[in-house]
């Protein structure tokens, strides 16, 4: 059944598994398509171009702004991330379901442009199992300092989405995303001609 297509926003504090998640949900479920950001960042070891993000320089993305080429951009940990408006409108008109994976600024603007994105917040177990896991990255320091501060302010902005995924257990939490999106594709207002016209057919 025709439907519209249907833009999700995910969001999670930094070490909060959405990454992992986001994968795994796109390996499971090949209709989905996940928006590849741009960033002002240095290239870390092993992200290649145009698939773990585009990376430009500070002038480049401050022109792209100008130019309103992006959905929404931010600026996060001294660096600048935004989303491709051209790439996430041209997926939509062709019918194409597509992850953004943003922090709540982002998803603030996404859903303010486009109100019927669908806004799902992923929370770690606890704060300390939050900190493991950025120890267990490696990370300097201030820099679990600062993500530690960031992701209290990250989560009180909860009640902005639409769906909530406690992340204690990784595979429940894999199934509660694809619920989502099942029941996010079933929604009568996304496929309402279509729908309409099957149930005047049925009472024919």
């Amino acid at each position: 059944m025709q439907r519209q297509a249907i833009l999700f926003v995910i969001s999670a504090p930094s070490g909060g598994g959405k990454t992992t998640l986001v994968r795994a949900l796109t390996a499971a479920d090949p209709g989905l398509q996940v928006s590849v950001s741009h960033t002002t960042r240095a290239r870390r070891d092993g992200e290649r171009e145009g698939v773990a993000y585009h990376f430009v320089d500070v002038a480049t993305f401050e022109q792209m702004i100008a130019a309103q080429a992006f959905l929404e951009h931010a600026r996060v940990f001294d660096h600048y991330y935004g989303t491709s408006r051209k790439w996430v409108e041209e997926q939509l008109a062709a019918g194409v379901d597509v992850i953004l994976e943003i922090d709540w600024q982002g998803a603030h603007q996404i859903c303010a442009l486009l109100p019927g994105a669908v806004g799902i917040f992923i929370l770690p177990p606890s704060l300390g199992i939050l900190e493991q896991r950025l120890r267990g990255r490696g990370d300097p320091e201030p820099q679990i300092a600062r993500r530690m501060q960031d992701a209290r302010a990250e989560i009180s902005h909860y009640r902005e989405y639409d769906y909530l995924v406690f992340n204690d257990d990784l595979a429940l939490a894999q199934a509660e995303l694809e619920a989502i999106v099942r029941a996010a594709r079933c929604d009568y207002r996304r496929r309402q001609p279509a729908a309409d016209a099957r149930v005047a057919e049925l009472l024919r």
